[in-house]
């Protein structure tokens, strides 16, 4: 699979650069950490939050000023329609997350196919338009399952976010082009893949994209990363969670790493991505795409 670069549309220079801000929208009892202590069957036992998160989301960005993407969990969509079309009219895009937030890995094609085939069929039943983007869960698209790609481009999306660009116990191809660029697939289509942010140091990528990654460490390195990105002509690439912004969560008792992984700093990130968000340009991915 060749790996040309693709050139977004933008300038050289930082102050005209936006960057892309991304948010995967999905419950705090949905995420990887907490598979082998929440399985997917008990989801619907659990206190949904998703709704009154993604508002406070809302209020945070509309003070800002910016757009995002909202790569939306099917299984979220299904039960929350209406919070899925008052993101579309407020003029978020809307992207898909696929459906049961399950690692690629997991999947053998025909199964990952009908995962994001149900949750882009339900996002485009609640916007009533086409869903070009999509995330993994857990950025699973690594170098042993990049046939997903194919899939992707086949089901009709123009764009993945899937692929990061470091060395991580769950996922990352560390040697994958760090910017945004068009992939020439095996069956000779393409599709444009728009990796999360990281700072190349001393010959290593490191993240700078959010997450967990954001809540540990200082807002200046965020902010020091994207403007390097910038001033070489890129867009930065952020994510984060909902959940993300919700201390009062209720806590699952998990072995110290992955405890230490979901719940670091829960109650500094609403401030600190409000710091960030005054210290660069940010809109959706499909803006920054053009597509």
């Amino acid at each position: 699979m060749r790996r040309p670069d693709f050139k977004a549309k933008i300038t050289a220079s930082p102050a005209a650069v936006s960057n892309a801000l991304t948010i995967d929208v999905e419950d705090y009892f949905h995420g990887e950490t907490l598979q082998p202590y929440v399985p997917s069957s008990s989801w619907s036992d659990f206190e949904p939050r998703v709704g009154a998160n993604v508002e406070k989301l809302l209020q945070l960005l509309n003070a800002a000023g910016t757009k995002s993407t909202f790569f939306v969990l099917g299984w979220v969509a299904e039960r929350n329609p209406d919070l899925v079309e008052k993101l579309h009219n407020a003029g978020h895009e809307i992207a898909c997350h696929g459906h049961a937030h399950q690692m690629i890995h997991r999947q053998k094609p025909d199964e990952f196919r009908e995962d994001v085939r149900r949750a882009k069929a339900t996002l485009e039943g609640i916007i009533g338009e086409k869903v070009v983007g999509y995330r993994a869960p857990t950025f699973s698209v690594m170098k042993e399952t990049l046939w997903a790609l194919d899939i992707l481009a086949e089901e009709g999306f123009l764009y993945d976010s899937s692929i990061f660009p470091i060395r991580h116990d769950r996922y990352g191809i560390p040697d994958w082009n760090r910017h945004i660029q068009r992939v020439e697939l095996r069956n000779n289509m393409t599709i444009v893949e728009a990796p999360p942010a990281t700072a190349h140091i001393f010959g290593m990528n490191f993240p700078a994209a959010g997450g967990g990654y954001f809540r540990l460490g200082p807002v200046s390195f965020f902010s020091w990363a994207i403007r390097r990105l910038n001033a070489s002509g890129h867009p930065a690439v952020l994510y984060f969670h909902p959940w993300e912004f919700d201390p009062d969560q209720p806590r699952f008792p998990l072995p110290p790493l992955s405890r230490f992984r979901n719940y670091v700093n829960l109650a500094t990130t609403e401030n600190k991505l409000r710091r960030l968000l005054s210290s660069a340009s940010f809109t959706s991915l499909r803006n920054i795409l053009s597509i």
